[in-house]
């Protein structure tokens, strides 16, 4: 499973819970986008979460 660049984050562990409270395992994914950005080695392709985008954290390469 992919992880975000900058800050990454990646899939979380929790529990479904039903009405009855009966609980089973699920995972909880980041809305991971894979894009070319600039880093300090050059342009590079790379997975990178939407709230890092939004953010401002990367600049993405034409």
């Amino acid at each position: 499973m992919a992880s975000c660049f900058v800050c990454g984050k990646k899939k979380t562990l929790g529990n479904n819970v039903s009405h009855a409270n009966n609980k089973t395992k699920r995972y909880f994914l980041p809305n991971l986008q894979r894009m070319k950005i600039i880093t300090e080695s050059g342009p590079k392709r790379v997975h990178v979460c939407t709230r890092c985008l939004r953010s401002g954290l990367v600049q993405k390469a034409v």
